[in-house]
């Protein structure tokens, strides 16, 4: 059995890019029987159990990018499970947040219809009381107008009477023709 668990360490030194079946089976006599073991393993060590200089470089660098490689599948395989079991509660967090969301939407959109006709009833008085309040300007603006009018006639008549004075003219307008043809005596003389 011992030759069984020294052949599948052996086997898995070996599974390394760099890395014969013999050096393997040397690195597991010189206790050095595990990925990880080879990866913290100095050169000097490593040639102290047979290897030569250069594969011993080679087969370091081989299990440090092999262990790396172990440990960040590890990592994944952790949050993997570790999401794996948040993701029935973040769901049920979801679906509780969503139904109580409708549920305050239904509620608002209830209060919104009760207070509809209220607010509706509201404008149209509002509406009312200013288009009565309008109604009454219009009507004393009316009603003041004439008065207002006559009183400016009365002002721009007796502007023109001071006008008319102050030029020291007596009598009526006098009409004043626009062309000779529109004296009365060039008209008898066209009749002729």
């Amino acid at each position: 059995m011992a030759a069984k668990g020294t052949d599948s360490k052996s086997g898995k030194l070996s599974a390394l890019p760099n890395v014969s079946a013999a050096s393997a089976k040397k690195l597991v006599a010189a206790k050095i029987d595990s990925v990880a073991k080879l990866a913290k393993s100095s050169t000097k060590s490593l040639q102290k159990a047979g290897l030569s200089e250069a594969v011993a470089g080679k087969a370091i660098a081989a299990a440090k990018a092999a262990n790396k490689v172990k440990s960040v599948a590890k990592k994944t395989t952790t949050k993997a499970k570790a999401a794996a079991k948040k993701a029935p509660a973040k769901a049920k967090k979801a679906a509780t947040a969503a139904k109580s969301s409708a549920k305050k939407t239904t509620t608002k959109a209830k209060a919104a219809a009760k207070k509809a006709p209220a607010k509706a009833k509201k404008a149209a008085t509002a509406a009312k009381s200013s288009a009565k309040k309008t109604t009454t300007k219009a009507k004393k603006a009316a009603k003041a107008t004439p008065k207002k009018i006559s009183k400016v006639a009365k002002a721009t008549a007796s502007k023109v009477k001071k006008v008319a004075e102050g030029t020291g003219r007596k009598g009526g307008v006098i009409k004043v023709p626009k062309s000779v043809n529109q004296f009365d005596w060039m008209k008898r003389l066209k009749k002729r």
